[in-house]
């Protein structure tokens, strides 16, 4: 790429575990029903208690502080912990891989640029026990370490998978974490999978639960990277195959590693954004998963009591949203895949102009002005920014000259000095719009075009492609991967990277992924 482009243990099955016999849905009609209904007041301490680790009561296990278990901390607790060994869902299954390919491809992608070079180097340096795949590098390093350079390469740009109910992006965090502790556990890709959907279930519950958008907006937290810890950290304790004691322990730790403020807007060079985004909680999620594992104990129930989790950073949440439709509404169905590799804000606009040039064919040289209104919040994210994939009016002026958006001209930062490009981006007025703002989580964009022969064009995107109301198809998600690998690794190894994904339950063990996913 030119330099001008921006650069585990079993889990122990004794009757002694609650759930550990029990189908997923007579668990739920046994703890969950009830906590669900209940209205959980945050330091409010509901008398139901579930059992501890194998062959120890509550009462006597090591960090209990002699308090009842919430049934909302039960009800999630154990479900974590059956993730591995119950069947998802046929289309739960196929999303999930659609979302694991989506995320490689962005791991080997951001390989050549800066964010992902810097984390290559960062963990060649640092070295560690050799159990992890560092993706398109030759470093095998620790699992924590690996994780952290995954996470980065995920986010190194504008490319990976976006959740909007939560405003976050899962992928880059939680399937660094599944590999790292899977390669750490020799687990097979079919408990691979299950331990990356459970990780896009529990990470999004956490912001949603607390109000998402309207959290970060208030307290200048970022809702991305309290999303991928706990997405990271269930995928870890997945993959580590963690009891529901160690569950709770593992959500316990997570708490306390929380973290990521706002500031990762004024970030001019990617690098902090992917360490906000997917770095950090990748390497922090993985860190609960193993400590526990090891044998730390900790606090039984962080989401109740005093100075619980939520009483700390949303006193006003109800943490029965964690726990709502758990196991009948699967949220890496409701994640996006971008069919276009810049910030979200700029999707649907890409969208539109495209529609209008399918149903009327017009020239760049034909293009007087270009009005793009999306909501308030998106706005401010895409207004003029100083990275190219992530400036509206830039990629807006280069789809109206290439005709289209290809990941490469997405990131070419040396286009925003380009004459021909500033001549069509100052044809771009972007206009934030409160009427869309309160269709958020909806990104949608109106864009007007006004030729020079006076034409006037208009379309309105409600649903962007990749979106799970206008979702991209097997054979483009397979395209956009393909596009990104195989300049990497080469055709023949992308192909074969490909194939192996999509039938990720034949993998007896994750580290047979390695030779297809390092260069040498």
């Amino acid at each position: 790429m030119s330099e001008n482009m921006r650069s585990g243990r079993d889990r122990d099955t004794s009757a002694d575990d609650v759930g550990s016999n029990l189908t997923r849905r007579s668990l739920f009609q046994r703890v969950g029903l009830a906590a669900a209904a209940a209205t959980l007041a945050p330091g409010v301490e509901i008398g139901v208690a579930s059992a501890g680790p194998p062959q120890t009561s509550e009462a006597e296990s090591p960090g209990n502080s002699g308090k009842a278990i919430s049934p909302v901390m039960t009800t999630l607790s154990t479900y974590m912990s059956e993730a591995a060994d119950h069947a998802l869902p046929a289309e739960v299954v196929e999303k999930a891989k659609h979302h694991i390919l989506d995320t490689l491809a962005a791991m080997i992608s951001g390989s050549d640029l800066l964010p992902g070079r810097e984390a290559i180097k960062f963990v060649r340096t640092y070295g560690g026990e050799k159990v992890a795949t560092v993706v398109a590098s030759d470093v095998v390093c620790g699992p924590i370490e690996g994780a952290l350079a995954n996470g980065q390469l995920a986010h190194a740009d504008e490319t990976d998978d976006s959740h909007a109910p939560s405003q976050s992006h899962p992928g880059c965090a939680v399937i660094p974490a599944a590999l790292a502790v899977g390669e750490q556990c020799g687990i097979g890709g079919e408990h691979f999978l299950r331990a990356v959907a459970l990780g896009y279930d529990i990470g999004p519950r956490v912001t949603m639960t607390m109000g998402a958008q309207n959290y970060e907006g208030s307290t200048h937290r970022s809702t991305h990277s309290i999303v991928t810890i706990f997405g990271a950290a269930a995928a870890g304790g997945c993959a580590a195959r963690l009891n529901p004691q160690q569950m709770r322990w593992l959500l316990d730790y997570t708490s306390q590693q929380s973290s990521g403020i706002a500031a990762w807007q004024r970030d001019t060079q990617h690098i902090e954004k992917a360490f906000a985004f997917g770095g950090m909680g990748a390497r922090d999620g993985v860190t609960s998963a193993l400590v526990v594992q090891s044998g730390w104990t900790g606090v039984d129930d962080i989401f109740s009591g005093a100075d619980n989790f939520f009483l700390a950073n949303a006193p006003w949440a109800d943490p029965a949203g964690m726990i709502d439709k758990l196991g009948e509404r699967y949220e890496v169905t409701r994640t996006n895949i971008k069919k276009w590799s810049v910030g979200s804000p700029i999707q649907a606009a890409l969208d539109a102009i495209e529609d209008l040039r399918k149903g009327h064919p017009f020239d760049v040289d034909q293009v007087q002005k270009v009005t793009v209104r999306v909501a308030t919040h998106e706005a401010a994210i895409v207004n003029n920014r100083d990275i190219a994939d992530i400036c509206l009016q830039h990629i807006v002026a280069v789809m109206l000259l290439d005709k289209t958006v290809s990941y490469r001209a997405s990131l070419d930062e040396s286009r925003m000095k380009d004459p021909a490009v500033l001549r069509e981006r100052a044809k771009v007025e972007l206009i934030p719009d409160e009427d869309l703002q309160k269709l958020m989580p909806l990104r949608v964009a109106i864009v007007d075009i006004t030729l020079t022969d006076g034409t006037h064009l208009n379309k309105r995107i409600d649903a962007v492609r990749g979106t799970p109301e206008n979702p991209m198809t097997r054979e483009e998600v397979v395209a956009k991967a393909r596009d990104l690998i195989a300049p990497v690794l080469g055709a023949a190894t992308a192909s074969n990277l490909i194939e192996k994904v999509l039938a990720i339950e034949g993998v007896k063990d994750v580290r047979e992924l390695r030779p297809l996913l390092q260069r040498t």
